[in-house]
């Protein structure tokens, strides 16, 4: 098969073994989701979950938190791992909000990450749930680990993954196939041990039991 029919054939495959794509974070507009995205960096994402309500019920919107502090703001995430660089970052990235775009989150790649703190796995997860572009490619550890395994590219770097995975990938397709593979790489193919016994692509994957 060729890296495309694998790509296919995983994208059906997931589709058929987890029917809902959903992200596992919890959000209600472009503004949490960066915000939940960002305090989710090495943390998980039910530790996200448990703190956003109370951060968000302070925080209402972009100028919210652009007049707030970081040392406030860290109030409200201290349970999350690095929280006094999330907290500058979400304090510092509200207030470029609120000076360039009038509080409102942009819809493109760009502007997105040129935000502080804001990378480019983000940017696509905004693009892709929040406004529903199509070809967002969200390359986070459980794609890089499960794409690489199914024999879909050979590298390490997340730009040179995402741009490899949009030329397989059927645009419509791809952001919830990420979401898909999050789900998969926690409950099948985990970065400890890949349970190929268990796995819906194993007839077509290349990576070796």
């Amino acid at each position: 098969m060729t890296k495309k029919q694998i790509a296919l054939a995983a994208v059906e495959a997931l589709k058929q073994e987890y029917p809902d794509a959903i992200c596992s974070l919890n959000y209600t507009d472009p503004l949490q989701c960066l915000v939940a995205t960002r305090l989710s960096a090495q943390c998980t994402d039910a530790r996200v979950n448990m703190v956003t309500p109370a951060l968000f019920e302070r925080y209402k919107c972009a100028a919210d938190f652009a007049e707030s502090t970081p040392g406030e703001v860290a109030e409200y995430i201290k349970s999350c791992g690095l929280y006094k660089t999330k907290s500058k970052d979400i304090v510092a990235m509200a207030r470029v909000l609120c000076d360039r775009y009038g509080g409102e989150v942009p819809d493109n790649l760009d502007d997105l990450i040129s935000l502080p703190g804001i990378g480019r796995k983000t940017a696509n997860l905004v693009m892709g749930d929040i406004f529903g572009m199509p070809g967002a490619v969200v390359v986070d550890t459980h794609c890089i680990r499960i794409t690489r395994r199914l024999g879909l590219h050979n590298e390490t770097d997340q730009k040179k993954i995402e741009t490899i995975l949009r030329g397989l990938l059927p645009p419509d397709e791809s952001n919830n196939f990420c979401h898909r593979l999050v789900l998969h790489g926690r409950a099948v193919c985990t970065a400890r041990k890949a349970m190929c016994e268990s796995c819906c692509m194993q007839e077509f994957c290349r990576k070796k039991p």
